[in-house]
């Protein structure tokens, strides 16, 4: 998660609600993308989880961040006396903590994906190079493959503290999602609102297509969990008033005001005044913007607690200044450029958005969810309207093709964008996705051993 905001401005109705959301509003042409990427910091001699203060004889993720500051200069997030997280200059980018410990990178807003490919390069080599001397080791993986909930590390960041004790309330499965997932997902600027509504639809429509394409979490405490994307399975039961697939979105009339409404009858985490996280789990914003919040009675709401507030709902598609991409696993660098470059050609070029929402816009919402459902367990095996998700698949992965050979956006080697959809266009042709490959050499080549994922697919 990214840092949380800190802006006193007082919010008096709605109406100033909305038009934080529309300051989002941006020109093709100043349309940019920014990719964000999780990580489970290891022990590369015994494989255990790296806790915030380190172990004797080794640092821990406190070091990491000071070492990753030292090295880049970026402005140290301190939490009560802790250090939880890194800003880089005039925002571009940030380093931030899971509660788990899941490292993370939120990227700079870049105008191609050949900006974020080379912008991950650099970060991977940067904490390569400050974790190795402490012995300390990343795999990026949708769901973590081999510690129980209790051996996981917690970090000391207030709003944490306060979810952890909210989500049993609300579902079964939201101490898993804050401390054994990893996701990477993309966030993409939109004209106007009619443009949002337009990409929203059709990113949560196919948002089931990205989980399958990029399931990367077939292992829970060393072991098959029986699941392509456990991440996403976790997501089916951790706090359905803030998350899912959000079936409004496709009601008649849909806008910012309706995302607002929506938000604003979704129960709130926390309050943050100073430094301080007041805990007001399950209030209301409506009493927090009406002055009658019982927890903290006369305080008004401020630009910094909608701000938070927005980035405490969780659905496979989350409307901000930006839209975000929510339901890919964490993979394998080359997967983790595929994910940009795969909305980017889908949503940034109007012909392929065009053609995208025609492919997706007879589904029904029972049609949706049920293949959000399915695709977990079932992958590019599930089907909606008598297709299956390999099947459109082919064709989807064609329009993003198309989108970005039409931006024609090159490196410095006369490559465009479409060299990033190579690994996906083999896994619609037959190969198979990497939740399946490192299930299979689990299977053969590991002797039912997950330890080896952590050296051969380490980063």
């Amino acid at each position: 998660m990214a840092r949380d905001v800190s802006d006193t401005t007082p919010i008096g109705s709605k109406d100033e609600l909305i038009s934080w959301i529309a300051v989002g509003e941006k020109p093709p042409a100043a349309f940019r993308l920014g990719t964000e990427h999780e990580k489970f910091p290891f022990y590369r001699d015994d494989l255990a989880p790296v806790p915030y203060e380190g172990r004797p004889g080794a640092g821990g993720i406190r070091h990491l961040l000071e070492g990753m500051q030292a090295k880049l200069g970026w402005e140290p997030i301190v939490d009560a006396g802790h250090i939880i997280g890194l800003a880089g200059p005039e925002g571009g980018g940030a380093i931030s903590l899971e509660p788990g410990g899941q490292f993370e990178l939120s990227g700079a807003p870049v105008e191609t994906v050949h900006d974020t490919a080379a912008e991950l390069a650099q970060h991977l080599a940067d904490v390569k190079a400050v974790a190795e001397p402490h012995g300390i080791g990343f795999v990026p993986l949708g769901h973590s493959p081999l510690w129980t909930r209790a051996e996981t590390p917690v970090m000391p960041k207030g709003r944490y503290k306060i979810m952890a004790n909210y989500m049993p309330k609300v579902g079964t499965r939201g101490l898993d999602m804050m401390f054994r997932t990893c996701t990477v997902q993309v966030n993409l600027d939109f004209a106007d609102e009619a443009d949002m509504v337009r990409k929203l639809r059709v990113s949560l429509a196919l948002q089931p297509l990205a989980t399958a394409l990029f399931a990367a979490s077939p292992f829970t405490e060393g072991q098959l969990n029986g699941f392509q994307s456990m991440r996403s399975e976790i997501w089916r039961d951790t706090d359905n008033a803030r998350s899912g697939m959000i079936p409004f979105a496709f009601d008649e009339g849909m806008s910012y005001e309706a995302y607002v409404d929506w938000a604003l009858d979704v129960p709130m985490y926390f309050v943050k005044r100073g430094a301080t996280y007041h805990d007001v789990a399950g209030a209301s914003f409506r009493d927090l913007l009406a002055g009658k919040l019982a927890q903290l009675p006369g305080e008004k709401a401020t630009i910094s607690d909608w701000a938070n507030h927005l980035s405490t709902l969780f659905p496979e598609v989350r409307l901000k200044r930006f839209l975000e991409m929510r339901g890919a696993d964490a993979g394998s660098p080359e997967m983790l450029n595929a994910l940009p470059a795969f909305w980017v050609g889908l949503l940034y070029d109007q012909s392929a958005l065009d053609a995208a929402w025609d492919l997706v816009k007879g589904w029904s919402n029972a049609e949706r969810q049920a293949l959000r459902d399915a695709v977990p367990k079932q992958g590019l095996s599930a089907t909606i309207a008598g297709r299956s998700l390999r099947d459109l698949a082919g064709e989807v992965l064609a329009q993003s093709r198309g989108g970005l050979t039409r931006r024609a956006r090159r490196n410095a080697a006369g490559a465009d964008e479409t060299v990033f959809l190579d690994p996906l266009d083999a896994i619609v042709a037959g190969d198979r996705t990497l939740s399946q490959r490192l299930a299979a050499r689990y299977r053969a080549e590991w002797d039912g051993n997950v330890g080896p994922v952590f050296s051969e697919f380490a980063i």
